[in-house]
C-alpha cells in the first residue's frame, strides 16, 4: 500500500493505494499519530482496493480520536468492494462516508 499525504494547515488529505490489510495498517496508524494537530482529516479511497479488520481497527481509531479533538473525520470516492465491507461490518454507520 502506498499512502500520499498533504498537510493544509489543520487538515490532512491521505490518499492510499493498495490494500489496507494486516501487513499495512500499522504504517497508516503510524501515520495517523503523527497527526495529533489535525482539526480536518480526508481520507481518499479511490485507489484503496481492499480493507481488512486490521485496517477496520485503524479507522475505527483514527475516528475516536478525531471525536475526542472535536474534528472531523472524512473519507471519499469508496469503490464497491471497500463499501460492502464498510456496509457489512457497520463501519458505514459510524463513519462520514463521501
Amino acid at each position: 500500500m502506498t499512502i500520499e499525504k498533504n498537510v493544509d494547515k489543520d487538515k490532512v488529505e491521505i490518499i492510499l493505494e493498495g490494500r489496507l490489510d494486516t501487513q499495512t495498517a500499522p504504517l497508516l496508524d503510524l501515520e495517523m499519530a503523527g497527526l495529533t494537530d489535525m482539526r480536518t482529516v480526508e481520507m481518499d479511497f479511490a485507489k484503496l482496493d481492499y480493507v481488512s479488520s486490521a485496517g477496520l481497527r485503524v479507522l475505527l481509531n483514527v475516528q475516536k480520536r478525531m471525536n475526542a479533538s472535536g474534528g472531523k473525520f472524512v473519507i471519499r470516492n469508496v469503490n464497491e468492494s471497500v463499501m460492502e465491507v464498510l456496509e457489512m461490518t457497520g463501519f458505514a454507520n459510524i463513519l462520514t462516508i463521501v
